[in-house]
């Protein structure tokens, strides 16, 4: 009985401890404009607060490499980890497309590349959401299924500022630039939250990109299962600054966090006076 008693609240453990970390992305019942104001959406998406380098130090993803592929440069500013770089990441989808947003306080802003050439989205200020779908919990490294939407931190708007890396089932890490019809984003300048202070709004299609990644793609549906890391580049002025990495530890798509396409959000109300 002991026995039976232990092994029911060891599989509760689990399955309440894979239940914390698995990401759920609201339905939005109505289209945002994509402007640079995530205001009209930004209660009704996934959004777990501010990350900056305290918090990721305390991650299981940061202590799987003990940081190695997790860091930020120190460039002799002596600014503060909290000074160099925080953000909020946003993701939310509808039938069509999926939505991803970013607030961004940095110090510094950084997009030019010491040795410019095509490909190199990480040696600029950038941010990229992997994501697979649909998961499939094997590991591959940017191979079918796997994509990764890339922009970098500038309202400028150049081929070389988007990129598409993904995979099929035929080859892996295929860099191209983001189809213009598959993507609308826009980044706005914030100079008040830092030197490099911006608000990044895109949404990508569903159809355009995960369905030419994987053929067992089918259209969006709430329940269905997806995972996602974020990479935040952020150089300030060096070679290759290095970056925040969140909800995963590279590009093995088994590390990254699985993210369901959930219903929609319900609207917070605040108290009557």
């Amino acid at each position: 009985m002991l026995l039976v008693i232990s092994l029911i609240v060891s599989a509760f453990t689990t399955l309440h401890s894979q239940a914390n970390n698995v990401i759920y992305a609201p339905l939005l019942t109505k289209s945002p404009i994509i402007d640079g104001d995530l205001s009209d959406w930004r209660d009704h998406a996934h959004n777990d607060g501010i990350w900056d380098m305290n918090r990721i130090k305390n991650t299981e993803f940061y202590k799987l490499d003990r940081g190695a592929r997790n860091r930020l440069t120190d460039h002799g500013e002596n600014s503060s980890l909290e000074e160099d770089l925080q953000a909020r990441y946003f993701i939310a989808w509808d039938y069509e497309y999926l939505y991803l947003g970013a607030e961004v306080h940095d110090n510094i802003r950084d997009i030019t590349d010491p040795n410019p050439a095509p490909k190199r989205w990480y040696f600029r200020d950038a941010i990229c959401w992997f994501m697979e779908g649909p998961r499939d919990r094997a590991s591959e490294w940017f191979g079918q299924g796997d994509n990764a939407f890339c922009f970098t931190a500038t309202p400028q708007k150049n081929k070389e500022f988007a990129w598409w890396r993904h995979g099929n089932s035929e080859e892996t890490y295929i860099e191209e630039h983001l189809p213009q019809e598959a993507t609308t984003y826009v980044v706005k300048d914030k100079p008040d939250w830092g030197d490099g202070g911006f608000i990044l709004e895109a949404k990508v299609s569903f159809s355009k990109t995960f369905k030419l990644s994987d053929p067992r793609w089918n259209p969006p549906q709430i329940g269905d299962e997806y995972s996602i890391e974020i990479v935040h580049t952020d150089p300030d002025g060096g070679d290759y600054g290095g970056h925040f990495m969140i909800y995963g530890n590279g590009d093995d798509d088994n590390t990254w966090t699985p993210l369901i396409l959930s219903v929609p959000s319900p609207s917070l109300k605040r108290l009557d006076k």
